[in-house]
């Protein structure tokens, strides 16, 4: 996985990308929330789930479903978020859905179940070229970390920044 704080790129570059306009503070952290939330599976591992499992690490969590199940309780609670249902449900499915999509471009682990439950297979993108982050904290600040890092920043904060300008500057140029 890249490590949690990257997976809150992409509904940053999304969300600041369109303005507060089109997402709310309210909603842009309830797209960040959704981005990590796939990775609070790895307490799968404290109750003995096993890795490759269904319930396991980049199991149901990192699905498709899940995401959509996130859009729809962003939907419901839409008022709240400051947004209308259609914007809170799209927002929230891009952020929580793109987890899964991060998770497959690295280089470790088993795969992601991306079509849980229509499909139990796990996939990879045929390029990995993320670093996978280690699930150790004591791992993450020392060499692998920084190597980590280092493939987070080119692969995935350099195209969310691309991705936030590009949108900054249609907000900009866009005839009114």
């Amino acid at each position: 996985m890249p490590t949690i704080v990257s997976h809150a790129a992409v509904p940053l570059a999304v969300g600041l990308g369109l303005g507060r306009g089109k997402v709310s503070g309210r909603l842009l952290a309830a797209g960040v929330v959704a981005s990590i939330l796939p990775d609070l599976d790895v307490l799968a591992f404290r109750f003995g789930i096993a890795y490759s499992d269904q319930l396991g690490h980049r199991g149901f969590s990192h699905s498709l479903t899940l995401a959509f199940l996130l859009a729809v309780v962003a939907a419901l609670f839409a008022k709240r978020l400051d947004a209308s249902r259609r914007a809170a449900f799209g927002f929230v499915l891009i952020a929580a859905a793109s987890h899964g999509l991060l998770d497959m471009l690295t280089n470790g682990g088993l795969g992601i179940a991306y079509f849980w439950p229509f499909s139990d297979q796990r996939f990879f993108f045929p390029e990995q070229v993320i670093q996978v982050s280690p699930l150790s904290l004591h791992r993450v600040f020392g060499p692998a970390g920084l190597a980590v890092m280092k493939s987070e920043l080119l692969w995935v904060w350099l195209p969310a920044a691309v991705v936030f300008l590009a949108l900054l500057a249609l907000r900009r140029w866009r005839p009114r």
